[in-house]
């Protein structure tokens, strides 16, 4: 059965107007999102994967803007919104946890007041029984002595458990959409698995659909079910989890998966590097923004930007990569 759309993201362009010139940091971004569904997008910092995120909370602070597109929320475009009518989505149907719960928790508020903060914002429950719902959610997030907890400021927490506020936060008001931006960043291993667990369990109780932005592609492979790899503001690559792993489309990607260290890799030696830096985004190529880094970069590759190319049936996995199109003739590109 064919899960119903909730997020469409169509033609999306945000740039920073600075005094040195305009920073395409998101250049042409297009993606669905079904209900249920859990997405990954990854790709090395600079790519765009938070300020598209942000776009669509609508907190793209100044000098940025959002130039272009539509951003489809539920059968509503929501960038067409004003402020007021975005306080009422926000939090309540599209809730987010930042990447810092340290710097993203107010250091002056105890976490009962930040919790109680958001459950009178989006509910009708007021006093006693916002407290109790607050307390309600940090049990559901793992957390111990919630009357305790609930009195006690970020700095009392620990960074896990400070992650964990930030997920009670925003699961709150049970939202049709969460927006997770790197959240098992500066978190050991041990932490990471319980936060992902938490996450999968979030989505299996109220079936809510999962925007997940990550660099760590382990994360990727546990919990995702579709992937988008994002490089210079634009999708290079995007498809199934197998899909990515498994029959990569594009060097790019294939890049990043060789940077990981692998238990089955029996070779010793230092990890595999992808050469060369990111593309200057207030002076984008002409072609592909990947060929300057690109060890299969041919002619076409430094003149033309590549379409994306459809690499199987149900035309799910595409691969915007000149490497998957042969030139008329047959002859060498």
């Amino acid at each position: 059965m064919t899960k119903k759309e909730l997020l469409k993201i169509n033609d999306l362009h945000v740039s920073f107007f600075t005094p040195a010139g305009e920073i395409k940091a998101v250049n042409g971004l297009s993606y669905e999102l079904a209900e249920s569904e859990v997405l990954g997008i990854v790709g090395e910092s600079g790519s765009g994967k938070s300020v598209s995120v942000n776009a669509l909370m609508g907190i793209i602070q100044s000098p940025g803007k959002l130039t272009a597109g539509s951003i489809e929320f539920n059968g509503i475009v929501i960038n067409e919104m004003s402020e007021k009518q975005l306080q009422k989505v926000r939090g309540r149907d599209i809730a987010m946890i930042f990447q810092d719960p340290m710097t993203s928790l107010n250091p002056v508020y105890t976490i009962g007041n930040q919790l109680r903060e958001t459950i009178k914002k989006h509910t009708n429950l007021k006093g006693t029984k916002a407290t109790e719902r607050a307390m309600e959610m940090l049990r559901f997030v793992g957390i111990n002595n919630p009357e305790q907890r609930i009195k006690q400021y970020p700095h009392e927490l620990s960074g896990g458990m400070r992650q964990r506020v930030m997920i009670a936060m925003a699961m709150c008001c049970q939202p049709k959409l969460l927006i997770a931006d790197e959240p098992t960043t500066a978190l050991d291993v041990t932490i990471q698995a319980q936060i992902i667990d938490l996450m999968k369990s979030l989505r299996n109780e109220s079936d809510s659909s999962i925007i997940m932005i990550t660099h760590d592609l382990g994360v990727v492979s546990d919990i995702c079910d579709n992937v988008i790899v994002m490089y210079a503001g634009r999708v290079v690559e995007r498809g199934t989890v197998d899909d990515i792993f498994y029959r990569t489309g594009h060097p790019y990607t294939r890049g990043l998966l060789e940077c990981l260290p692998r238990l089955d890799n029996d070779e010793q030696g230092t990890l595999t590097a992808i050469t060369g830096s990111p593309v200057d985004l207030m002076d984008l190529p002409a072609g592909c923004s990947f060929a300057a880094r690109c060890k299969h970069c041919r002619r076409i590759c430094m003149k033309e930007s590549p379409p994306e190319f459809v690499l199987n049936e149900d035309k799910i996995h595409t691969a915007a990569c000149w490497l998957h199109t042969i030139p008329k003739g047959g002859a060498s590109i």
